[in-house]
C-alpha cells in the first residue's frame, strides 16, 4: 500500500462521450433495513425477521450526501435513489428524496424473496442500465456494506455485471475531468486511487457527514418522481434470483450467546498489577 498521494490508475473501462459534470447522473443505491435499536432476529426460514421497525441504512446516507455535495460543487446534475425490496422499502427512497435526492426508483417483485448478494447486483446492474436509457450514468455510489447483510461485495458484483472500473472503502471522493479520485484510509498509511468514469465507488462512514431532512426536503419530496419496477420490467427471469437463484445458502443460525456477569477487579492498592494479569491471562496484553 502506498503512503501520502501516491495514485494507482484502474484500467478504464469503454465509455462513448466525455462526462459533463454540469448534466452528471448519479445513482445511489440505498437499502430499507431493520432498525438496529429493534430486537433484531431471524424468521423460521432462516431470513432476517423484517416485522420489526425498518430505516434507511444508516450507512447509505453517506453515499447519498456524498451524490448531492458531488452535484452541488458541479453546479447542476441528478441523483437517482435505488432500492429494491418489499412495499415497506419504500420508505428508504423517500428518505433519499427527502433529503435531497431527485428521483428514485424502487423494484419490487415478490420472486426477489431470499436474493442473495449475487441476485441483488444483477437487479440493481440491471437497473442502472435501464435508468442510462433516458440518459447515461456516470457515477454509482453505494455504502460499504448493509447492516443487516454486512457482505460488501455488493458494489464489485455491480461493477463486474456492468463492466465498469470500481474504487472501494473511500474515505474522500472527487469527481474532475472525467475521472473520480478516492483516499483509501487503512491502518497506517493511506493510498489515492483514480478511475475513469463511469464507475462504481463504495463510501466508509467518514467520508462526510450527512444532512438530515429539512422541512423544504420533505415537502419536495412529495412532488418527486418514483418508479417501481418489477422483474419483467428489468428483463430478469424470477430464477435467476429469489431463494432459488442463490448462489449462496444458510447452513444454519445460532443465537449470540448472552452476556455474562463480568469480573470486578478490586484496587487495593495493586490494581494496576491485578488489571495487568487479567489481561495478560487472556492473551490481551
Amino acid at each position: 500500500m502506498s503512503k501520502g498521494n501516491d495514485a494507482t490508475r484502474t484500467d478504464a473501462s469503454p465509455y462513448e462521450g466525455e462526462v459533463d459534470p454540469k448534466t452528471m447522473k448519479i445513482v445511489v443505491f440505498v437499502k430499507f433495513v431493520p432498525d438496529a435499536q429493534s430486537d433484531r432476529g431471524f424468521g423460521s426460514d432462516d431470513r432476517v425477521d423484517r416485522s420489526v421497525d425498518g430505516l434507511l441504512s444508516e450507512l447509505d446516507e453517506y453515499p447519498l450526501e456524498q451524490a448531492l455535495q458531488i452535484v452541488e460543487d458541479a453546479g447542476d446534475g441528478e441523483v437517482v435513489a435505488v432500492t429494491m425490496g418489499p412495499e415497506d422499502a419504500s420508505d428508504a427512497v423517500r428518505k433519499s428524496l427527502q433529503i435531497g435526492a431527485n428521483s428514485g426508483v424502487h423494484i419490487v417483485d415478490d420472486g426477489l424473496a431470499g436474493t442473495d448478494a449475487a441476485g441483488t447486483s444483477l437487479v440493481l446492474a440491471r437497473a442502472v442500465e435501464k435508468i442510462a436509457e433516458d440518459g447515461p450514468v456516470d457515477l454509482v455510489l453505494t455504502g460499504i456494506a448493509s447492516t443487516d447483510g454486512g457482505s460488501s461485495v455488493v458494489p464489485a458484483q455491480v461493477a463486474e455485471r456492468l463492466g465498469w472500473p470500481q474504487v472501494t472503502f473511500a474515505s474522500t471522493c472527487e469527481v474532475a475531468d472525467g475521472v473520480v479520485r478516492i483516499r483509501r484510509d487503512g491502518d497506517v498509511s493511506s493510498e489515492t486511487v483514480e478511475a475513469s468514469l463511469p464507475a462504481v465507488v463504495s463510501v466508509t462512514d467518514l467520508i462526510n457527514e450527512p444532512r438530515y431532512p429539512s422541512f423544504k426536503g420533505i415537502m419536495k419530496a412529495k412532488k418527486k418522481p418514483v418508479a417501481e419496477w418489477s422483474l419483467d420490467d428489468l428483463g430478469i427471469d424470477a430464477g435467476q434470483v429469489g431463494v432459488g437463484g442463490a448462489w449462496t445458502r444458510v447452513e444454519r443460525i445460532t443465537e449470540r450467546p448472552a452476556r455474562t456477569a463480568g469480573e470486578v477487579v478490586a484496587d487495593e492498592g495493586d490494581g494496576g498489577n491485578a488489571l495487568i494479569e487479567f489481561l495478560a491471562g487472556r492473551k490481551l496484553v
